[in-house]
């Protein structure tokens, strides 16, 4: 995807998630795009090792969703140990 495309995606996969976990008024850009981008990776290998789920290399619906759902995870494991608080 390259790096620039990296950065988009995460900066909006990052962002959907925060507002799904309710932390949107606390991230920041930078924020959301690191969010982003690990959770992104944190989704697609849970969804590898549990849905069989392989990733197309391509935009799809659903690598999208698997995405938001892997940095909503990171999200709330970071208010778990005290980074992020909820709004």
């Amino acid at each position: 995807m390259g790096l620039i495309g990296t950065i988009i995606a995460g900066a909006l996969i990052g962002w959907l998630a925060s507002i799904v976990a309710k932390t949107n008024n606390q991230m920041g850009c930078l924020w959301n795009i690191a969010i982003g981008v690990v959770g992104s990776a944190l989704g697609h290998y849970i969804a590898s090792r549990i849905f069989h789920f392989e990733p197309t290399g391509t935009f799809s619906l659903t690598g999208l969703l698997v995405g938001i759902g892997g940095a909503v995870l990171l999200i709330f494991g970071l208010r778990a140990v005290g980074v992020l608080k909820r709004d």
